[in-house]
């Protein structure tokens, strides 16, 4: 991914992972009322109402649910909602038809990309599967996004799946998900490090201050969000919110803050802070 130019740099701050989820769907496995400050419906008027008074203009709305019904649901929303200006869905990925089922859902104008839920799975190899390289290959060919939902225990894999597939682009949500909380720093750093140096992934600097605990220190993470950017560059770091998950640890304002505190630590020039939190966004998932 090359440098963006001042002329180049679309206006607008781009919130580039968030979720809306409505219960009564019933396919969110993981979303149980043990998570009480998330364990209700969300929308995206909702995701706009705390994200608009930070300057978003618009974002990419991401699966919370395995499953092709939720990738609908989360199309009809962006068809009604034009701050939605992506939505990163999921597919049946291990069905005999699946590559077909891709290249269905790529014609849908919003859909940016896919994502199987990897870090669910006890199989850390799973998505290095033979039966899946069709549907890589599909994703690559109709020129879909691979979000990788990894733990660090995926990075090695995520390297290997650049090498296997070397026309997929992908991003790392959430940096690879560190146990912050717990101080985990090798080999995490390492392998991001080297993940950023050897390949053309991107990486979100999102979802970081969830994983530092429950009521963290504003700036717990900024030791790992500013090895992210160090690492992949400002061409090559897309902020998100994930949000609300954000809820689990702080609200949106907080974690904006944060970010604006890196990004202020760091010293970026103009052009590259708004390739960190829009441009770069843009061009991963090729936005309108």
């Amino acid at each position: 991914m090359s440098a963006i130019t001042p002329a180049q740099e679309p206006v607008g701050i781009v919130d580039a992972h968030f979720h809306c989820w409505r219960l009564a769907r019933g396919d969110y496995g993981w979303l149980t009322p043990a998570l009480r400050p998330i364990h209700r419906d969300v929308t995206v008027a909702h995701w706009e109402a705390v994200s608009r008074p930070h300057g978003v203009v618009g974002g990419v709305l991401v699966q919370a649910a395995p499953t092709e019904a939720e990738t609908a649901f989360l199309l009809e929303q962006a068809k009604a909602h034009a701050s939605v200006l992506g939505v990163v869905g999921s597919t049946d990925w291990l069905a005999p038809d699946a590559p077909r089922r891709v290249e269905a859902l790529a014609r849908q104008p919003r859909l940016a990309g896919l994502r199987p839920m990897l870090q669910d799975l006890p199989d850390p190899d799973w998505i290095l599967q033979p039966a899946l390289a069709p549907v890589l290959d599909a994703m690559a060919a109709c020129g879909l996004a691979f979000d990788a939902l990894v733990k660090p225990v995926h990075l090695p894999r995520v390297r290997r799946l650049v090498d296997r597939h070397p026309g997929l682009r992908i991003v790392v949500d959430h940096g690879a998900k560190p146990d912050i909380a717990a101080g985990q720093w090798q080999p995490w750093a390492a392998e991001m490090a080297a993940l950023a140096r050897e390949t053309a992934v991107c990486c979100k600097l999102s979802g970081l201050l969830t994983e530092a605990g429950p009521a963290p220190r504003p700036e717990a993470a900024r030791r790992w969000a500013r090895h992210l950017l160090d690492s992949f560059g400002a061409e090559r770091v897309i902020w998100g919110s994930d949000w609300p998950l954000l809820e689990l640890a702080h609200n949106y304002t907080t974690w904006w803050a944060e970010v604006q505190a890196l990004l202020d630590e760091a010293a970026l020039a103009p052009a590259a802070r708004s390739a960190v939190l829009g441009g770069n966004a843009r061009r991963f998932y090729r936005l309108g």
